[in-house]
């Protein structure tokens, strides 16, 4: 199976937190090459404010969706 690497930028502000942005910025054929995006990422405005554990590079698999196969709950509805 073919894998990928994803890119996004999650921080959380407001009030205790209370807002989060996720971001998925790019999708990469290697570690490597998302780990480079990251460097450039860094530098820029709005990314520049925030360190590096902002970013998260999540390994993926091409054509595999199984992980939603049972369907979803929201937060709120967990007990």
């Amino acid at each position: 199976m073919k894998k990928c690497f994803v890119l996004s930028h999650f921080f959380e502000y407001g009030e205790d937190n209370f807002y989060e942005e996720l971001k998925i910025i790019g999708v990469y054929s290697s570690r490597a090459k998302a780990e480079q995006a990251i460097e450039r990422y860094i530098l820029l405005p709005g990314f520049n404010n925030y360190t590096r554990e902002a970013f998260c590079i999540d390994e993926a698999t091409i054509d595999y969706g199984r992980e939603w196969e049972n369907g979803f709950v929201k937060a709120d509805e967990i007990d």
